[in-house]
Parts: C-alpha cells; structure tokens; sequence
C-alpha cells in the first residue's frame, strides 16, 4: 500500500469502489467518474482496485482519509460524488444503497 494518496486518488478510489458495487460497470459510470479525475489518475487507480482485495480496499480509504485529514464538508462533497456514480445508470440497486451506508459509517459522516 502507498504511504499517501493525493485527494484525486482517494476520490477516483471511492468513485471506482462505487462503480463496482453492484458488479454491473456502465458507461455511464465511467462517464461521471472522468468528469472529476485525469484519464491518468483513473487507470493507475483503476488497476490498484482491481489487485486489492475487499478487506484492503476499505484499510486504504480509511488511510488516506486520515492521513489527508479532510474535514467534514469535503468528506460530504466526496460521498455526494459517489451517490452520482450509484445514480449514473438510473438504477440505485439495494447492494448500491447497502454500500452507500457502508460508505457513510467508513467516511464518518
């Protein structure tokens, strides 16, 4: 695991985490997530998610949270980016919405 994340990769992270929650990626997933971090950004992010496992993706959120000590108004801004994402393709599924309160309680909010 990198010792620190830029606040683009903790977001392009939690965007792609949101992606693959219901295991069905659209296009219109990936349309949201390039309107807030570099193509670059997202495919380095994107090839850490797919090698990391469950347990490792939540230990590395928590991290760069932390470590990038945000406050709670950029916290909430983050967790309104990821509802995008849930609600790109119209269809806000229940392992969406479980995730989503996952989510909530990981970013302390």
């Amino acid at each position: 695991m990198r010792d620190k994340w830029t606040l683009e990769e903790l977001k392009a992270y939690l965007l792609i985490y949101a992606m693959n929650a219901d295991k069905k990626l659209t296009q219109e997933e990936v349309e949201v997530i390039k309107r807030y971090v570099s193509p670059k950004t997202f495919i380095k992010v994107h090839n850490e998610f797919d090698n990391d496992k469950h347990h490792q993706r939540i230990e590395k959120i928590n991290a760069a949270i932390k470590s990038l000590n945000l406050t709670k108004n950029e916290i909430q801004n983050l967790f309104y980016d990821v509802e995008e994402v849930f609600n790109a393709d119209k269809d806000f599924s229940i392992v969406e919405r479980n995730i989503a309160i996952g989510l909530k309680r990981i970013l302390d909010f």
